[in-house]
């Protein structure tokens, strides 16, 4: 097995883990406010950090093109309260059209 596998297989297992650990915590402790309010904190910024990532990032640069756009489309329609399958449309067809006129 290439020392590839094991990082990987090693990385399966120790997220199975935590996972795992998460049913041992005390459901007082799940209950409390701060926990809860912390988590979903937590949650949004990794979210909003991997979106950014995902948006900008080109391999180690960092590049603007029709992602952008569509990030901006999909967030005005979120702003429009649209359901989230028109939000989905709206980035699509907003990169659609920018690569369409040229840019990125």
């Amino acid at each position: 097995m290439s020392q590839l596998w094991f990082w990987i297989l090693a990385g399966c297992a120790a997220a199975y883990a935590i996972k795992m650990l998460g049913f041992l915590v005390p459901e007082k402790i799940l209950e409390n406010e701060k926990v809860t309010r912390a988590a979903g904190a937590l949650t949004i910024g990794l979210l909003a950090s991997l979106t950014m990532v995902n948006t900008v990032a080109n391999g180690t640069s960092v590049s603007f093109d029709a992602r952008i756009g569509a990030l901006v489309a999909a967030a005005i329609a979120l702003l429009l309260r649209a359901p989230f399958l028109v939000v989905v449309i709206a980035g699509a067809g907003a990169a659609a059209l920018l690569r369409w006129i040229g840019w990125g």
